[in-house]
């Protein structure tokens, strides 16, 4: 685009991503180095191998392969006869070998789809290819961030982890489609089982963006090959969240938006996302694909992998398992989203639903189990080998052992807080129900002892039942049925 004074209004933003994918596997891509690298000292999980020592040689891992086709599977991509590997040639600290192993011209997905809902509304995105690599080593600024640290370490546990780089089309028009468009790739991954968001730097983010004339946007929202030639974008690095890629492209849209209607030409570069201070920054020029002097990677032969899209399974999609649970749980669009959040989750629900009514499964993992673990910032995945105890509550309260009170403001929480089954925490807080006796005579006291109460409820004052059926929770200690105490109450009352 030639510099030029417009008003911010006349432009529209477009954006492309690149996102990296980790892989879950047990080993690295191609060697036999464990993944598992969380926790270890740096540059324990190397082997020659993945540091490019000379001579040693790539073999490729046939789980990472299979991951891959899975997600071909899922975002309904093409799957070639024959995927090839490729050098990638470029020098940076953490690529020991000077080259990465990656594939180009002959990826093993391309032409692939994601569905995203955005504001209600449902809409395409293309997922131009997805391609298998190796994931670099990494590196860590020390007194600083990437362009003020007095040093730098290079740690190579992570290179040869395998990625996937999933390219998209241009298809964005704003940072709130992309944050939409990283949240559902990230559902899917995790339903597949090729991913797991809890590892560091398992999902990060490289994304193009261009600002064009808003007349160079269709009807359709497709933007023409020439107006995006004549837009220099820039490429910005280093997001590793969906938060963080909405906060990133929002800062560059507007810097870009703020050049052009200066007058200013928009720089093709590429830009580091300092999430510190909440701006970009220039790295450097914006490399182009002759730069990487791509070459086939001759230690690696051609695959063939048309037949693994017929062999290899994929779970039911969240999308397909949200439209099921509405039609055979009778669940509401809210309820069937929460309860399809992730595959554990969606799993758990199920499992209580089969002995319990469908409804009192939905309220009791949706709206209780997810809000406490929300309120307290924890996922499903932490409590992953604690679900048959949540379970064993929701047996309590459909048994009527327990009132729901009782369950849900005492028990559950107390089970969250520490860590209890819940039998101990009902037996240490006294909150067993109360019998039909002990109920009865919690009612007649609460009658005789509140006359000004009874005159308020024959007198016709609303709030005068509620106060006694209180007076009843409290003498019983929460452990007697609300809706019993109500109807017990009117039917003495009205005697």
């Amino acid at each position: 685009m030639t510099a030029q004074a417009v008003q911010q209004s006349d432009l529209a933003v477009v954006i492309g991503l690149e996102v990296h994918v980790q892989l879950e596997t047990d080993t690295k891509i191609f060697c036999g180095c464990s993944t598992d690298v969380a926790d270890a000292e740096p540059n324990t999980h190397t082997c020659p191998v993945c540091l490019g020592l000379p001579g040693a040689l790539p073999v490729l891992n046939r789980a990472a392969v299979e991951s891959a086709v899975r997600v071909g599977k899922a975002i309904d991509a093409d799957i070639p006869e024959e995927t090839t590997f490729h050098r990638k040639n470029y020098f940076y600290p953490d690529l020991p070998k000077g080259f990465q192993i990656t594939q180009y011209d002959a990826p093993v997905c391309q032409n692939g789809e994601l569905e995203i809902e955005v504001e209600g509304e449902r809409r395409t995105v293309g997922v131009r290819r997805a391609h298998l690599e190796e994931d670099p080593g990494s590196l860590q600024h020390k007194g600083g961030n990437i362009d003020t640290a007095d040093y730098t370490l290079v740690n190579y546990n992570r290179a040869g982890v395998p990625l996937m780089e999933i390219v998209t089309e241009p298809d964005f028009r704003g940072a709130e489609e992309v944050r939409a468009f990283l949240a559902k790739l990230e559902e899917v991954l995790e339903y597949l089982g090729v991913f797991d968001s809890q590892r560091d730097g398992s999902l990060r983010i490289d994304a193009n963006l261009s600002v064009v004339e808003a007349d160079e946007i269709g009807d359709d929202g497709d933007v023409s090959d020439e107006a995006l030639e004549s837009a220099n974008r820039t490429e910005v690095k280093n997001i590793s969240s969906h938060k963080g890629a909405e906060k990133a492209l929002s800062y560059e849209a507007q810097r870009q938006k703020n050049a052009v209607q200066r007058g200013r030409e928009v720089e093709q570069e590429t830009r580091h996302w300092d999430e510190s201070r909440g701006i970009t920054v220039s790295m450097r020029s914006k490399e182009e694909e002759k730069d990487y002097r791509y070459f086939r990677e001759a230690d690696l032969p051609p695959l063939q992998v048309s037949d693994w899209k017929r062999e290899l399974d994929i779970p039911e999609l969240p999308d397909a398992r949200r439209e099921r649970f509405g039609e055979e749980y009778g669940l509401s669009d809210e309820a069937a989203s929460k309860l399809t959040s992730t595959r554990q989750v969606a799993d758990f629900y199920e499992d209580v639903a089969s002995e319990y009514d469908p409804d009192l499964a939905a309220t009791w993992v949706a709206d209780n189990l997810l809000g406490e673990l929300n309120y307290r910032d924890m996922e499903v995945t932490d409590v992953a080998d604690r679900l048959g105890e949540f379970k064993r509550l929701v047996e309590l309260v459909a048994a009527e052992e327990i009132t729901t009170k009782n369950a849900e403001e005492t028990v559950l929480r107390e089970m969250l807080d520490e860590g209890d089954d819940p039998e101990t925490i009902i037996e240490r807080e006294g909150l067993g129900k109360a019998d039909e006796g002990e109920i009865e005579g919690a009612v007649t006291a609460a009658i005789e002892e509140n006359p000004d109460a009874v005159e308020d409820y024959h007198a016709g004052e609303g709030g005068a039942l509620n106060f006694l059926v209180g007076q009843v929770m409290q003498r019983t200690g929460g452990s007697a049925d609300p809706g019993s105490v109500n109807q017990l109450l009117r039917e003495r009352l009205d005697e």
